[in-house]
């Protein structure tokens, strides 16, 4: 199977439509029930209503489904994280990137379970486009958290440890989330995450460097 050429952001955006949103929901749930490998094109087109042959009228294939999906929330949680991180203040910036980052997670814990299992069976170039837009979202957090303490930033390396740590505990929704109702389980998860990369801003906790 060809893959499908990498499409820009704008091309990507301007593709979308309510059918195409319908089949990546529904194949995100899917793929991860099932995996990539246990779902058939058959089995997406059922859970859409449509038959197989019709469903390659949105789609080149299954390896496209998932390309377009990954690509598709990569692209988002980047364009969010540039919004929210241009707050001159970095103490709202850090909020609303929590904030924005759990909504995500909590809404979506079929798109985390897809992208940790699957993403190495998206071909190139997308998974490397993929790669590049979550790099620049981590960098977003990674300028907020250093401009929380400009006289004493911790080093970028830190910063981004963090961050990537921070991530795993926000991104475990997938296992986490059913514990509590959404809300209860959204203020715990920010009292958590918050509390963690404030800390690492903290000149007692930098000052092995």
């Amino acid at each position: 199977m060809t893959s499908q050429p990498l499409r820009p952001a704008g091309d990507r955006a301007a593709a979308a439509s309510p059918r195409r949103a319908e089949i990546l929901a529904a194949a995100a749930e899917l793929f991860a029930r099932r995996g990539y490998h246990g779902a058939s094109i058959g089995d997406l087109g059922r859970a859409v209503g449509l038959t197989g042959p019709a469903l390659y009228r949105h789609f080149r294939g299954k390896e496209a489904v998932l390309a377009e999906m990954l690509l598709d929330i990569s692209e988002r949680l980047r364009a969010e994280g540039a919004r929210r991180a241009a707050d001159p203040d970095p103490g709202r910036a850090l909020d609303a990137l929590l904030r924005w980052h759990i909504a995500f997670a909590l809404d979506n814990p079929a798109l985390i379970t897809v992208h940790e299992r699957e993403l190495d069976n998206v071909p190139e170039p997308q998974r490397h486009e993929i790669r590049r837009l979550q790099r620049a979202y981590v960098e977003e957090w990674v300028g907020v958290l250093r401009r929380l303490r400009p006289e004493d930033p911790p080093t970028e390396d830190r910063a981004r440890a963090a961050v990537h740590a921070c991530f795993g505990l926000l991104n475990s929704t997938p296992y986490s989330a059913a514990a509590l109702d959404r809300a209860a389980m959204g203020d715990l998860l920010y009292a958590m995450a918050s509390a963690a990369l404030r800390q690492v801003a903290e000149p007692s906790r930098n000052s092995s460097r």
